[in-house]
């Protein structure tokens, strides 16, 4: 029996790694194709920004009250059932587009509503996927979950457009309504340990359990540090990728095109880094050094970039996607690793919180700098900021940072 667990590909965990594959997929041949209409009608930056917004609203609103409910039950059911409904939803588009014109209020409600569906389901993922991985594997665990979604943009975005170019819309949702239910039918085959039955769940409870979800992270202020720079690391990613794309669109020497082989090269980046991080364990003494070093190289990546010749500008972002998921893979093994499982919804709705209000305030932020300065100086500017939030939140409180990072799993 312990000789089973050395190995990572369980039959859980390889059925919720093509589960989390049939995923990506199906929201990138989506996504991208909702995009490009969104503009081709209505030709405005600003509106396909605001459907992009509506995406991440719910975070923002619901993290926070949806976690509990979700810490309090069986996993599994919410990942079923949600990928059912939003199948569901997808073929009711497709349905209704199919006999209509289009309609940018219909796509902003659709957009809302999976925006919705997805707090639920990420919060559900992230709490029962710790107990998918074996124990002394979760570096390996991360490392693929982290290295699929690059992987799977750089396949699916030829892909999406393709498919926008040659079939209708309503066509592509019919078709990512069916990955999702092969999706459905792949995550049914998961093992999940039964719980005891519990009471009714009571309002009082309810109350209750946010209440100990913001007692958790008074006390603990590591991982209020590193959530609060993730909100700004990420939402800084966020604001600069609005500046590049327009610098990009704005001079002469460069071209969309070129930007796309840019986001390529991050890309292959983040699936080489994976790789390595899937072959090469970080010891848990170095966590947190590494981390640091990481961030530091980052945050001076992202000054430089717009100041280099783009051959330069490629292996900027190569060696930046390299690191993001190397640091990432670390991050969410200690992490997920530190906090108490009946912790995790609650805690990670804390983290998407943040993280949708920093990449809501850093992309309004960028567009008001670019109307006011040159795109090279608003990253700089934005990059300083990065750096600074390093120094005060990861580097300065070692103390309370560093256990997080060199937490370890119990074994069960």
């Amino acid at each position: 029996m312990s000789h089973k667990q050395k190995t990572l590909w369980t039959k859980d965990f390889t059925s919720i790694t093509i589960a989390t594959i049939l995923t990506a997929v199906g929201g990138e041949a989506m996504n991208l194709p909702i995009s490009l209409l969104v503009f081709d009608e209505t030709g405005s930056t600003f509106l396909s920004a605001l459907v992009l917004i509506c995406g991440v609203l719910p975070d923002v609103v619901l993290s926070v009250l949806a976690a509990p409910l979700i810490d309090k039950g069986g996993k599994k059911k919410w990942i079923v059932g949600l990928d059912i409904l939003t199948a569901v939803l997808y073929a009711m588009m497709g349905i209704y587009i199919s006999g209509h014109a289009f309609n940018y209020l219909l796509y902003l409600i659709f957009v809302l509503a999976v925006g919705t569906i997805s707090v639920f389901y990420r919060l559900a993922y992230d709490a029962w996927y710790p107990n998918l991985i074996p124990n002394g594997m979760e570096q390996k665990g991360y490392a693929v979950s982290n290295t699929i979604y690059p992987l799977v943009i750089i396949a699916m975005s030829p892909a999406a457009t393709f498919l926008y170019e040659k079939i209708s819309m309503a066509h592509i949702f019919y078709l990512v309504a069916g990955i999702t239910m092969v999706s459905v039918i792949v995550e049914s085959r998961i093992h999940e340990e039964k719980e005891e039955a519990q009471d009714d769940y009571t309002w009082k409870q309810y109350c209750q359990d946010i209440r100990e979800g913001f007692h958790y992270l008074k006390k603990e202020k590591g991982i209020r540090n590193i959530y609060t720079y993730m909100s700004i690391t990420s939402g800084v990613s966020d604001g600069n990728t609005v500046l590049i794309q327009a610098f990009y669109q704005t001079v002469p020497w460069l071209t969309v095109t070129m930007l796309g082989f840019l986001k390529s090269a991050e890309m292959i980046g983040r699936g080489l880094g994976g790789i390595f991080q899937y072959k090469k364990e970080i010891p848990v003494k170095k966590r947190y050094a590494f981390t640091k070093f990481v961030y530091t190289v980052y945050g001076l990546m992202d000054i430089l970039l717009l100041y280099l010749p783009y051959p330069l500008m490629l292996c900027n972002r190569f060696l930046c996607g390299a690191l993001g998921i190397s640091s990432a893979t670390i991050r969410e093994t200690a992490v997920q690793s530190y906090l108490p499982e009946n912790m995790r919804a609650r805690i990670n709705a804390f983290f998407n919180m943040v993280f949708a209000i920093g990449s809501v305030a850093f992309q309004m932020a960028a567009g008001a700098l670019g109307q006011i300065m040159s795109y090279r100086f608003a990253i700089l500017l934005l990059a300083t900021i990065e750096l600074t939030a390093m120094f005060l939140l990861i580097c300065l409180p070692a103390k309370e940072n560093r256990p997080v990072y060199e937490a370890v799993r119990n074994a069960e």
